[in-house]
């Protein structure tokens, strides 16, 4: 039995979901699940790893539908609402799915795509009937979920997870962030992606808690949650936290008093799926009291580094391994990095690691080393705590044999009083290997770049400074906020 399932039985009576403006206990989301379940089975006694995609928004019934399928003995794979069909199909058809369930809206959408594939296309509100059937045992080991790599270097790959994984990237994050039965946290961020799914929908479902979803972000309706006395928890992308800096700036005086002393009540907030720039934490600190939790993970590994619940938060860092999870830092020749303030790849051991990319059995190999999960991400371990410098392939600018942190001169950039927020990328060179650049947004249209080169040098060493500069009016980003560099760098190029 899986367990996250098994556990609502203990809670039958409790809110799980707030949706669309109505609670739904957690008996109700078992019989649900039970019904979908049923139809998803079609008088088979196991899906046996068939692959169901499902494209229903963040609601009861994606929840319903998510159980469902794994109740089933099936895998998992969640469609973004926002991708555009070219998306959706690569998905599809990377999974081979054979069933799609889909919220009426789009219906219409992937009609044509199922039938030329034949799949089983199944509408949600049909399949929620109250029927029963006998549901086979699901092994902790077997394959329940692929979720898709953003894919901002190359096609985007299919991360299997087992529900062994899922589990205890679940537990370890209950435990560290001491998640309990009374805990109601707002959910605002895509299902399609392990912070939405795992860390705040599952993490609160596993403890019995309510997770209550808003369709889609609106500051206005977020402030109203924030400070509206239910919420316990909040979880979202550094460019949530600035829109809703944004919202607070724009109230009035006693508005603003009324809701810093709202959100104050919140037990914890989290803040994770990108950099969180050192000013926006300084921000929220003096908005809210909090000192928001970073953390860091991955698709593949859920979370591996917690800055600590009840201890210090320090800005710029994400804390210390999660228990049960091996970190190590390992430099360009492949050794540990044994000096502090060194930089070295993180490399991740432990039972939260992926256990495969879908029929890629070539790159699943290559992203290990004895053992070891190649991250790709750089980090250094300073003063008892790691610090991410920055993605090795997008972060990492490698500039007249210096290696330099983008994500180190963007906080810098961002303490500029004309500059509201910034991306820097590396630049194809022949000279230097790669230049920085850096895209500036900034209401002052006419920005002197050679005073912001000045002003940086009483900051940065002069190889670090950006030789290039664009002022946009936003940045280009994934739909977690990420900003895509490859994107970016087009822009330069």
């Amino acid at each position: 039995m899986i367990e996250l399932i098994n556990r609502a039985t203990n809670f039958a009576n409790r809110t799980a979901i707030v949706s669309n403006q109505t609670a739904f206990t957690y008996q109700q989301l078992l019989n649900a699940s039970a019904a979908i379940a049923h139809h998803l089975l079609n008088g088979a006694k196991d899906l046996a790893e068939t692959r169901v995609v499902f494209l229903v928004p963040p609601s009861f019934e994606y929840v319903a539908t998510q159980w469902a399928i794994w109740r089933a003995g099936g895998i998992t794979v969640p469609l973004c609402t926002l991708h555009p069909l070219p998306a959706l199909q690569y998905v599809i058809e990377d999974t081979d799915a054979a069933i799609l369930v889909v919220s009426p809206e789009y219906k219409d959408l992937l009609a044509l795509l199922a039938k030329e594939r034949k799949m089983r296309l199944l509408l949600i509100t049909d399949l929620m009937d109250g029927s029963t059937s006998d549901l086979p045992a699901v092994a902790l080991d077997r394959r329940a979920m692929i979720l898709y790599t953003s894919g901002t270097t190359n096609l985007p790959k299919g991360v299997v997870t087992t529900h062994q994984n899922i589990q205890f990237q679940i537990e370890t994050l209950v435990n560290a962030w001491e998640w309990e039965q009374a805990d109601h946290i707002l959910n605002i961020l895509p299902l399609h992606h392990v912070h939405g799914i795992i860390n705040v929908l599952s993490c609160a479902l596993w403890s019995g808690a309510c997770c209550e979803f808003l369709p889609k972000f609106d500051a206005t309706k977020v402030w109203q949650k924030l400070s509206g006395g239910q919420l316990t928890l909040f979880m979202a992308v550094p460019t949530i936290y600035f829109k809703l800096i944004a919202f607070w700036e724009a109230a009035s005086s006693e508005e603003k008093e009324r809701l810093s002393q709202g959100v104050k009540a919140l037990r914890l907030m989290v803040s994770g799926s990108a950099a969180l720039p050192v000013p926006v934490l300084e921000q929220w600190k003096a908005i809210s009291t909090h000192t928001l939790l970073e953390r860091y993970g991955m698709t593949e590994i859920g979370m591996a580094l917690s800055n600590a619940y009840r201890t210090e938060r320090r800005p710029g860092h994400v804390g210390l391994p999660l228990p049960g999870v091996q970190i190590r830092l390992v430099d360009t020749d492949g050794k540990d990095v044994k000096e502090t303030g060194e930089p070295g790849e993180i490399q991740i051991k432990g039972p939260n690691v992926f256990k495969e990319y879908w029929r890629k059995p070539k790159a699943t190999e290559e992203a290990y080393i004895d053992g070891w999960f190649k991250s790709g991400d750089v980090a250094i371990f300073n003063n008892g705590m790691f610090k991410i410098l920055g993605r090795d392939s997008v972060d990492i600018i490698k500039s007249g044999g210096y290696k330099i942190s983008a994500l180190e001169i963007e906080d810098v950039l961002r303490r500029h009083p004309k500059i509201k927020e910034c991306a820097v990328v590396g630049i194809p060179d022949k000279e230097w290997g790669e230049v920085v650049a850096a895209s500036l947004i900034s209401d002052d249209k006419n920005l002197d770049f050679d005073a912001i080169k000045q002003w940086l040098k009483e900051l940065l060493p002069t190889y670090k400074i950006p030789r290039k500069f664009i002022i946009q009016a936003e940045l280009p980003r994934n739909t977690l906020g990420k900003v895509t560099k490859k994107v970016l760098k087009a822009e330069f190029e």
